[in-house]
């Protein structure tokens, strides 16, 4: 499954709509997608999504659904009346869920959004992953997930771009791999464990890579977009 561009998304960690909008009438939605997470969707609802899509923007749903099959199944059903192009859910929730969210789609055909699914959340490191009580390797534990994700019909995972070269390795180039944790050369590395550069990120076998701060705490937000993007185009596989 090729990707669909844009390839970057912006990450939009806002509580209100006049930031948002400041910072989106800067951008291009034929250069990048937005993010829309807990903080701005517990906010706004669904009206900011309806907002930013009559600009033009695709919107990449990150809600990160995790419960019984039937909650989550309704849950991505609603999404795709939205018209989001792409929604999470996580992994850990299990493959019966994984399978009824992806059957509460269908019948959405070409308009349905990309079903992604959180291996490990990139804020992650082993220490707190074994914190947890989880034994293994955190990386054996995304590639299980990813494994797990492709056998349930979804077309793709979010993962760190340090795992993106084995999740190819072992999965093969059909799993759309969609990457937080980017951070151009420079950046600030904030609260994220594993990060990677946006060349990186592409080179290792990412196909949509999410990029938050540097972007929206610049003061020019759309001309660092365009540094990002061809920073990813110099070095697609």
């Amino acid at each position: 499954m090729p990707p669909y561009a844009p390839r970057l998304i912006v990450a939009l960690d806002y509580a209100e709509l006049t930031p948002v909008l400041t910072l989106v009438d800067k951008l291009d939605p034929n250069t990048c997608a937005l993010k829309v997470g807990k903080e701005l969707f517990t906010s706004l609802g669904p009206e900011v999504v309806r907002t930013l899509m009559q600009r033009g923007f695709r919107i990449f749903l990150d809600l990160k659904f995790h419960d019984i099959p039937n909650q989550v199944a309704k849950a991505c059903k609603v999404a795709a009346d939205l018209g989001v192009w792409m929604l999470t859910l996580h992994a850990q929730g299990g493959s019966r869920m994984l399978v009824a969210a992806n059957e509460a789609i269908e019948s959405f055909g070409a308009n349905k959004p990309l079903l992604i699914a959180v291996t490990v959340l990139t804020s992650f490191s082993q220490q707190d992953w074994q914190e947890l009580s989880w034994t293994g390797d955190l990386t054996q534990a995304v590639i299980h997930l990813a494994t797990l994700t492709k056998t349930s019909g979804l077309p793709g995972v979010v993962c760190s771009a340090a795992e993106a070269a084995l999740i190819r390795a072992h999965l093969g180039q059909d799993l759309l791999l969609v990457t937080p944790g980017i951070r151009p050369v420079g950046s600030v590395k904030g609260d994220q464990q594993r990060v990677v550069t946006p060349r990186d990120a592409c080179l290792a076998g990412s196909n949509y890579l999410v990029v938050g701060r540097p972007i929206t705490q610049s003061n020019e937000p759309q001309q660092v977009v365009q540094q990002i993007v061809l920073d990813m185009n110099m070095s697609i596989r």
